[in-house]
């Protein structure tokens, strides 16, 4: 049973910066591709970066230069560092795992396992 679980988020002024992590148990990091998403009010599930079992990573473009995704495999967790934030970017975000994801379906929500509960990221003056 592979589980996930998200933490960090809350409300944040423009420009401000947050980190969001996703502890991962019953599956190593190494096996795993690790998927942020968010999705707001009346919106789609979209992606925003992923982490595959070799570490290489990936953004979407209105994120790039802006967030960055780490992990602990020791730990098991994952990070979403997010740094200069808008309101655009409010949302709930999402943490996605998968195996067996092949680059060109790495945005692609439906091709994820496990997900976790969501946590609220709210950027707002």
């Amino acid at each position: 049973q592979v589980e996930l679980v998200e933490s960090g988020g809350g409300l944040v002024l423009p420009g401000g910066s947050l980190r969001l992590s996703c502890a991962i148990s019953g599956r190593s990091l190494r096996q795993l591709t690790i998927g942020w998403f968010r999705q707001a009010p009346g919106d789609e599930r979209r992606f925003v970066t992923a982490v595959r079992y070799s570490g290489t990573t990936h953004y979407a473009d209105s994120v790039k230069g802006r967030f960055t995704i780490s992990r602990d495999t020791a730990k098991n967790v994952v990070y979403l560092q997010m740094n200069t934030l808008k309101p655009d970017d409010t949302a709930i975000y999402y943490c996605a795992g998968g195996t067996g994801i092949i680059l060109s379906s790495i945005s692609g929500h439906r091709n994820y396992n496990y997900w976790g509960q969501g946590t609220q990221v709210t950027v707002s003056s």
